[in-house]
This record gives C-alpha cells, sequence and structure tokens, in this order.
C-alpha cells in the first residue's frame, strides 16, 4: 500500500487546486514548522521531479527522489537565504526563474492584526509596524505561498496561536498579494515585449 500524502490530501482540496503544487506547499509547510516559529524569510524553486530525476540521477537518488510514486510531483528546492535586512516582496521583485523551474514558494512570518483595527494602522511603514507589535489583539503567522508557471497557486497558514499539523489552513488564494508578487517572477515576459 501506497504511504503518500496524497489521499489525505485530496479530501481538503477544490476543483481549483493544483494537488502537487499543494502538496509541495504543504511539505515546505512542514518542514519549516519543525524548526520553530520567528524564522527568516524563505525562497524555494519547485522543480518537476521527473525531470530532476532525469537530469540529475545521482542528486535523485542521494534525496530519496528516485521512486516511481514521484511523477508528477514538484520537488522544493530552497534558494540562498533572503537577507535579513530585506523584506521578502523587495526581493521577488528582483526575482526571476530559469526556465527549467516549474513554479516558487515563499514562506514568511508577519502579525495580524483584527479587522477592526484597519482604519487604526497608520500609514507610515515603521509606524504601522510598532502599531501591529504593540497591538494586544494581534497573531503571528507563517505564510506559505506558491505559484506555478501555469498560473495554479496554493497557500498554507500556521498562526502561532494555534500551533499544530491539524489546524494549518490551505487554499488557492489565502493572500493574493504575495501570490502576485510570486507569479510576476516565473512570467517568461515580465515588461510585456512581444
Amino acid at each position: 500500500m501506497n504511504d503518500s500524502p496524497e489521499p489525505e490530501l485530496s479530501r481538503g482540496l477544490d476543483l481549483e487546486t493544483d494537488p502537487a503544487l499543494a502538496a509541495a506547499v504543504l511539505e515546505i509547510e512542514a518542514h519549516v514548522a519543525s524548526e520553530g516559529w520567528d524564522g527568516p524569510a524563505r525562497l524555494f524553486a519547485l522543480v518537476d521531479t521527473a525531470a530532476l530525476v532525469e537530469a540529475e540521477p545521482a542528486l535523485a537518488t542521494m534525496m530519496g527522489l528516485d521512486a516511481p510514486d514521484q511523477d508528477g510531483s514538484l520537488t522544493p528546492i530552497e534558494q540562498d537565504q533572503v537577507p535579513v535586512t530585506t523584506q521578502l516582496e523587495e526581493v521577488l521583485q528582483t526575482t526571476a526563474w530559469p526556465e527549467g523551474v516549474t513554479g516558487c514558494a515563499a514562506v514568511v512570518e508577519r502579525l495580524v492584526l483584527p479587522p477592526d483595527a484597519d482604519g487604526k494602522i497608520p500609514e507610515d511603514a515603521e509606524a504601522a509596524a510598532e502599531f501591529a507589535k504593540a497591538h494586544p489583539d494581534r497573531q503571528e503567522v507563517r505564510i506559505v505561498a506558491g505559484a506555478t508557471r501555469a498560473g495554479a497557486t496554493y497557500c498554507a497558514l500556521r498562526l502561532k496561536a494555534h500551533d499544530d499539523d491539524q489546524s494549518v489552513i490551505g487554499g488557492v488564494d489565502l493572500v493574493p498579494e504575495l501570490l502576485e508578487l510570486l507569479r510576476i517572477t516565473l512570467d517568461e515576459n515580465p515588461e510585456g515585449d512581444e
């Protein structure tokens, strides 16, 4: 019997969800969660596992990716660490992926405020960050967002207050602005030139 997570994963997916992308995002989320909180932003390339096995058989074997049940899956490959002094959004604005990359995913921790705080947040970025840190109803959340060249997206969110695998929330459009930045990094023609 196959021990892969696909049967359990498929119960929580709707028709819009790319199961390979969702599995990769959830794999990244579980990996990052195992390292605890207060980590840096992280960036991953998502490559077609079958293509990786064909192009780099020794590496694939070392990674345990040479099993036939890997067909149709995506393998996350972590990139160099995002500089601590740079916001992930800034890094994504200067990122472009080579042709062999099927998709990408980003991990970032943020403070989330309740909806009633919206009108009270200062416009200045530094003041807004201080406001969020001091707000009594703030929640810490880890976001893992992924996108593919084919246009699929998937996100996984984990609240620090509910830090267990069963409380991870998944969906295709949970953080639209971050997903759009990820999509742009995959755009082969970002300037719109023909």
